[in-house]
C-alpha cells in the first residue's frame, strides 16, 4: 500500500521556474530510489531524473545545468526544481518510486503518481 502525490505543475513562461514535489506515504519498510519521467503527447514516457538513498543521481542529456532533483529521505519526499524552462519541457510529469516493502524481502516494486501537468509557453 504505497501512494505517490505530485505537486507544484503549472503554466510559465520560457526561462521561468517551477519545484515539483512528490510524497510517498502508506505502509513500506524503505523507498530505495525516487524518480522523475515525463511524457508529451505522441511521445513515449522519458525519464528525467533519478536519486537513490544513498544520493546517487542521474539527469537526462537534455535537462542537465537546469534541473535538480533532491530528496528528503525522513519525510519520503523527492523534489524536482526546474529551472530555465523551455517550450520542450512541455509534459505530464510522473512521479516514480523503487519501494522496498518489507524489512526481511529485498525485493522491490515500482509505484507511480498519477502526473502533474507542467507547460511552458513562448
Amino acid at each position: 500500500q504505497v501512494q505517490l502525490v505530485e505537486s507544484g505543475g503549472g503554466l510559465v513562461q520560457a526561462g521561468g521556474s517551477l519545484r515539483l514535489s512528490c510524497a510517498a506515504s502508506g505502509s513500506f519498510y524503505r523507498i530505495n530510489s525516487m524518480g522523475w519521467y515525463r511524457q508529451s503527447p505522441g511521445k513515449e514516457r522519458e525519464l528525467v531524473a533519478t536519486i537513490t538513498s544513498g544520493g546517487n543521481i542521474n539527469y537526462a542529456d537534455s535537462v542537465k545545468g537546469r534541473f535538480t532533483i533532491s530528496r528528503d529521505n525522513a519525510k519520503n519526499i523527492v523534489y524536482l526544481q526546474m529551472n530555465s524552462l523551455k517550450p520542450e519541457d512541455t509534459a505530464v510529469y510522473y512521479c516514480n518510486a523503487a519501494v522496498r516493502l518489507r524489512p526481511f524481502n529485498p525485493n522491490t516494486a515500482d509505484y507511480w503518481g498519477q502526473g502533474t501537468q507542467v507547460t511552458v509557453s513562448s
